[in-house]
């Protein structure tokens, strides 16, 4: 007999399925995904955890008539199985196979696409609004773990759902893990709903007397029993308090329970809060015990659960390394991440430095606001957030960090692009979004080395500062044990000649590529300057100008989409220098980047040595690199 999941090709053969059968159906999706992840890497511990949750709202619910939200939806890989996309599950994060996350042009059964977290609840409020406007009957489900509810657009969303709906449902997924553990106030509450049965006794009994007494009295006077007893336990039961009614804590992993809970939901003429209760990572032993780990990762061994070891640190072990360092000798140093810990390297640095350590949980603009009033206060926060994540806190970097010139340091992890996660997470925009800010230095080092000058650099600099760097290994370069500062908007010349003809700017990552780029034209008889850039702003206009007056042809080389990037400030600065020198830029286009891998992205979009060299050719004259026209 061959497995369930075999014959599962759409939602409506599930809803054939036996209790018995579902339960099976469970097993063997979870030996999918362990199977499948190992060779192409991925979230596991999130997908191992909504399994049932996943099966049972197949059964009861009808999709895509009726529409499941995911928040950050890394969570939805059991629902790709379940919909159509089995024979295709062996090319997630694969090029060219499914993506990572929900994806409307993916699928009719994604209704909504997300990649960070928060989205669900606004947008399922959206929708359910929508629905009512039209007249609709379907359902709307918004699945949010308990990581989202540290988000302050979740709030948002709940202060406006029993206001503006009257059917909608929410699954509160609590699993106490986002990435790391979730921390804070609102973590507590939920462990006190879940370990304290008072407040289901106290509901209980309340209705019990309403239906023996009776009549308009005894109603108030239970009502009133009720809330004394809820505020005797804890904080008013703040879903209820916003309007939604709450139910559970129950078992995620029962397939059953959650099947006769969502049949009565969808009954309701009321926005309803379920809140159900599982296990991160659950049916692998690896990713039960390092959660962490297993959150997400790439290929594994399908048997221990083991990865094999990196050659060499990670820019994020680097930060993590050298902020240690440096708040071994300033006092005044503080680290801050937005439930990050571990994508940050910060956790490193919390062993070291526990007191000056901050989680403020999935809640990036709270982190700056948070840091600007550190900063105000004479500290020097260092916020390590995500260059992705960052796009979400773009206010207060203006609006109280920069326009009060405070000295916050902005460590941005993954600039430029996080191929495997694809666009939710590349880091290619934030040059663009933070360079015409007053006030603000943008950084982007070169290798590992360079990073660490640059966080000492930004320790000291008094102002608004931000530092990008890439996502995994660098070159390898070595880590001096004392960093040096590194002069405001100074770029570093590493090849020069008396009759260089070319002048290549590169930034960040890509400055080998321009080492490449030179030798090539080398070969040909064609000299060519390379230059560090370093800075994105202020860039070096001395050494823009000396090589502009110079040269046939500037290049310049980013990780990063050309519009508005480090090659637009390149032209910027020529036309306030009125020099007419042509500019070859390199970077990404005016379009959102899939998943894949770099090199093969960079060679699809022409972030590459060849690349370059075609687009040059125009521009240069004589026998090196053929015809074109250039500077007589």
């Amino acid at each position: 007999m061959g497995r369930i999941l075999d014959g599962i090709d759409s939602p409506e053969q599930v809803r054939r399925l036996s209790i018995p059968d579902l339960e099976q159906l469970a097993v063997e999706i979870r030996e999918e995904l362990i199977a499948v992840l190992s060779l192409n890497g991925g979230h596991l511990g999130p997908n191992l955890g909504v399994v049932e949750l996943s099966i049972a709202l197949h059964y009861v619910f009808s999709t895509p008539k009726d529409q499941f939200l995911f928040d950050v939806s890394h969570q939805a890989y059991v629902h790709k199985l379940l919909t159509g996309r089995r024979k295709q599950f062996r090319t997630i994060r694969t090029p060219g196979g499914l993506n990572g996350f929900m994806l409307r042009t993916e699928s009719p059964h994604d209704c909504y696409g997300a990649g960070h977290a928060g989205t669900a609840l606004s947008a399922a409020l959206g929708m359910a609004v929508a629905r009512d406007l039209a007249g609709g009957k379907e359902h709307i489900v918004a699945v949010a773990g308990d990581a989202a509810f540290t988000c302050g657009i979740t709030y948002e969303a709940l202060n406006n759902i029993a206001h503006h709906t009257k059917r909608m449902i929410v699954v509160l997924n609590d699993n106490e893990w986002s990435i790391d553990k979730n921390v804070g106030a609102i973590a507590s509450y939920l462990n006190k709903i879940v370990t304290s049965p008072q407040y289901d006794y106290l509901h209980e009994r309340a209705g019990k007397f309403v239906e023996k007494v009776g009549g308009k009295i005894a109603l108030r006077m239970a009502r009133k029993a009720e809330e004394l007893g809820k505020g005797m336990l804890w904080p008013s039961v703040i879903f209820e308090e916003l309007g939604m009614k709450y139910f559970g804590p129950i078992d995620g992993h029962d397939v059953s329970t959650l099947i006769k809970t969502f049949e009565f939901l969808k009954k309701q003429d009321r926005p309803v809060l379920l809140h159900v209760l599982t296990q991160k990572g659950k049916g692998f032993e690896p990713a039960l015990q390092k959660q962490k780990k297993f959150h997400g990762l790439g290929p594994y061994d399908p048997e221990t659960g083991e990865t094999k070891p990196l050659s060499r640190r990670t820019y994020s072990e680097v930060f993590a390394d050298t902020l240690t360092k440096l708040a071994d000798y300033n006092p005044k140093v503080v680290a801050i991440t937005a439930a990050m810990p571990n994508g940050t390297g910060l956790d490193r640095f919390q062993a070291h430095h526990p007191d000056k350590y901050f989680d403020v949980g999935i809640a990036e603009e709270h982190a700056v606001l948070f840091a600007a009033g550190l900063a105000a206060k004479g500290f020097k926060p260092f916020c390590a957030i995500y260059s992705t994540f960052l796009q979400r806190a773009f206010d207060p970097i203006v609006h109280d960090v920069c326009l009060q010139n405070l000295p916050v340091v902005f460590a941005m992890d993954r600039g430029g692009l996080s191929a495997d996660d694809g666009p939710t997470h590349h880091g290619v925009f934030d040059i663009s979004y933070l360079r015409g800010i007053p006030n603000l230095v943008h950084m982007v080092p070169k290798d590992e080395n360079e990073l660490a000058d640059m966080l000492y650099t930004a320790m000291q600099w008094n102002g608004p500062i931000a530092v990008r760097y890439p996502r995994g290994v660098g070159p390898g370069t070595a880590v001096k044990d004392v960093p040096h500062a590194i002069p405001i908007g100074k770029a570093e010349l590493l090849q020069h000649g008396e009759n260089d003809r070319v002048a290549i700017f590169a930034l960040g990552a890509l400055v080998p590529m321009g080492e490449e780029i030179a030798r090539k034209l080398e070969s040909e008889g064609c000299p060519a300057a390379v230059i560090n850039a370093r800075f994105t702003k202020p860039i070096d206009v001395e050494m823009l100008e000396f090589f502009a007056r110079s040269v046939d042809v500037i290049v310049t080389l980013e990780d990063h989409i050309l519009r508005g990037g480090f090659g637009s400030a390149v032209l910027e600065e020529l036309s306030n220098l009125g020099i007419s020198t042509p500019v070859v830029r390199i970077g990404w286009p005016d379009q959102f980047i899939e998943h894949g891998k770099i090199d093969a992205l960079r060679a699809k979009y022409g972030v590459s040595v060849e690349a370059a060299l075609e687009k040059l050719r125009p521009f240069l004259v004589g026998k090196a690199l053929g015809v074109g026209v250039g500077k007589p």
